[in-house]
């Protein structure tokens, strides 16, 4: 009879050593790994029915690593993640959202067979849902992200106290959003071009009544309501580009600031010339 096979990632000799024995002794074929090199090269090349892999070796990254890889190369395959920080269960449950379940040291190697063959025996259990590479979630959710960014706005006395319409507070917000998704869309080291926008937007804002500072605390708003997006999507986000692509949003809402700060400076002719064009 054909035995299931676990990938077992550990960086800890005597732990992985344990696990092994404990798991083959429940039936199973354990392919032990050391390292994420290791482990990954062993998704790449073998077939298995189940991971299990430590969060930290050292760096908790690791364990998201060996996941993303796995869930994306063996999708049908039980991703089970070992953590020995009980507080972050709840966290890395809602974090970890590609794997199926967080366990947390120390749990007996019974209990964790028993949890494999739950898994294994009911495949509906096990989430493949595909994954969507940021830029993709926020070009679709273009219009809940400005509608989060309105609400928080008016609950902002300040920004709230100018007497403007929606269109008026709102309308540079798709432009800001679709210069955000196509620098999310660049390949890497392409050159990253200015947000012509994001500077009319200074222009238009200084011609409103706007100081600096609201500027600044409107642009700190739509940083917030993007990563709310982003919050509202965890079940379908491809973590393996996450890290990278929310680097990328706080640089390019930072520079759109800069570029709005420059517009609200500039010269009023200039403004004039800006706002004729």
């Amino acid at each position: 009879m054909k035995k299931d096979r676990i990938l077992l990632v550990d960086d800890d000799a005597e732990l992985r050593t344990v696990y092994q024995l404990g798991l083959e002794h429940h039936g199973f074929e354990v392919v032990p790994a050391a390292t994420v090199n290791q482990a990954l090269n062993l998704i790449s090349t073998q077939s298995f029915d189940a991971l299990l892999t430590d969060l930290h070796m050292p760096d908790p990254a690791d364990g998201f690593t060996v996941v993303s890889a796995m869930r994306h190369t063996q999708p049908d395959a039980v991703t089970l993640v070992n953590s020995g920080y009980p507080a972050l269960e709840e966290a890395m449950t809602t974090i970890l959202l590609q794997a199926d379940e967080v366990l947390v040291k120390p749990l007996k190697l019974a209990r964790i067979a028993e949890i494999i063959r739950e898994r294994l025996s009911s495949p509906s259990a096990h989430s493949s849902t595909p994954r969507e590479r940021v830029a993709g979630i926020l070009h679709r959710d273009v219009n809940p992200t400005i509608k989060n960014w309105v609400s928080r706005v008016e609950q902002n006395e300040e920004l709230a106290g100018l007497p403007l319409s929606v269109e008026e507070r709102t309308g540079h917000l798709p432009l800001l959003m679709g210069d955000l998704v196509r620098r999310l869309r660049l390949p890497p080291n392409a050159k990253v071009p200015s947000s012509s926008a994001a500077h009319d937007h200074g222009v238009l804002r200084h011609i409103q009544g706007y100081t600096v500072a609201m500027i600044v605390e409107e642009s700190r708003i739509l940083q917030v309501s993007i990563f709310n997006t982003l919050q509202n999507n965890l079940g379908t986000v491809d973590f393996s580009t996450v890290l990278l692509d929310v680097m990328t949003i706080a640089d390019e809402v930072d520079s759109q600031l800069k570029q709005a700060i420059l517009g609200y400076m500039a010269p009023l002719p200039a403004k004039a010339a800006s706002l004729a064009s």
